[in-house]
């Protein structure tokens, strides 16, 4: 039986965010540096790592009210994330990458919009 749950993935939404955000870190290492890029790269960086934190933090909160609040934020910070991503000018090398990106952040809007939903159903 151990074997058995060994060999199935566990599927970790903390290590999801984590490398939503670490990988946008990556992406950004390669852009170019000018004026405005530099300016959506900081709100990018505080965007896209926030996902992974307020995930942690509603991991780890004491009431419903307070893991409700820190889902809608995780919803709200990779909807922004994606606003970002779209206005950062890159290279024709770098636009396969920032898709990617951006689809990421939509399958985390939409798991934290389910997740919410389902409170809802459940009253949780």
């Amino acid at each position: 039986m151990e074997a058995e749950r060994s060999n199935v993935k566990k599927y970790d939404l903390e290590e999801r965010t984590f490398d939503f955000a670490n990988n946008t870190k990556e992406f950004l290492k390669k852009i170019d540096k000018s004026i405005h890029n530099i300016e959506y790269y900081k709100q990018l960086i505080r965007s896209s790592g926030s996902v992974a934190a307020n995930l942690i933090e509603a991991n780890e909160s004491f009431s419903r009210n307070d893991y409700s609040h820190r889902i809608k934020i995780c919803r709200k910070e990779a909807k922004e994330s994606q606003l970002w991503l779209r206005l950062i000018d890159v290279t024709e090398q770098m636009e396969a990458t920032r898709k990617a990106l951006i689809q990421e952040g939509t399958e985390l809007m939409r798991i934290f919009g389910a997740i919410l939903e389902k409170m809802k159903v459940n009253n949780l």
